[in-house]
């Protein structure tokens, strides 16, 4: 009796032993489980802040830059056009600057906004200043002299709303990749028909 007890013993820790491998195997796959989940959202992750480095880049390299002063037109006191001169920082991407057309229109978008309005697009040409190139790329060293048309603005507002003396406005350059160019002026108290906008 005394020797099938013993046997009883012996085949017990052999169950045990069996068991204890087998929770140690489950303990190993949920690890392993576990790990995998955490590598693949590292790896998740750092492809996230890759994408978001390549955007950023993308836009501080397609900037547009103003080049020089902003002219503006006055007619009876109103200011009817604005003129100034953009240019990408060395490095930059090109830009497309084909101007609005009765069939097309622009990828670059130029907005006026004031203190009375907000007129999401205006109307806007484009001479290539230091270029004889059949395209519309603003790049390396190109220089495009901008008119903006202001006729839009004064149309449908009363006369102390329209942009004369002392009047401060914001016309915004949109470009389709890139930063957006601001350009806040306020009309001197001139009676040129040429001013300088500071």
């Amino acid at each position: 009796m005394h020797r099938f007890l013993g046997m009883i013993k012996r085949g017990q820790k052999g169950i045990t032993g069996l068991e204890t491998a087998i929770i140690l195997i489950a303990f190993v796959v949920v690890a392993s489980v576990f790990a995998y989940t955490v590598l693949s959202s590292g790896l998740f992750a750092t492809q996230k802040a890759k994408e978001a480095i390549h955007a950023g880049l993308q836009e501080a390299k397609s900037t547009v830059e103003l080049k020089g002063n902003v002219l503006g037109k006055m007619e009876k006191g109103i200011l009817t056009t604005i003129y100034f001169t953009v240019g990408t920082p060395p490095g930059g991407d090109s830009i497309d600057f084909t101007p609005p057309s009765a069939n097309t229109t622009s990828l670059v978008i130029i907005s006026y906004s004031d203190a009375y309005q907000v007129i999401p697009s205006l109307n806007w040409t484009m001479a290539k200043l230091n270029t004889t190139a059949a395209d519309n790329l603003l790049e390396g060293n190109r220089l495009f002299q901008i008119t903006v048309d202001l006729s839009a603005v004064s149309a449908n507002v009363s006369d102390e709303k329209k942009p004369g003396p002392y009047h401060t406005f914001q016309l915004e350059l949109k470009p389709p990749v890139g930063a957006i160019l601001n350009i806040e002026r306020t009309i001197p108290n001139k009676a040129d028909e040429v001013i300088n906008l500071y």
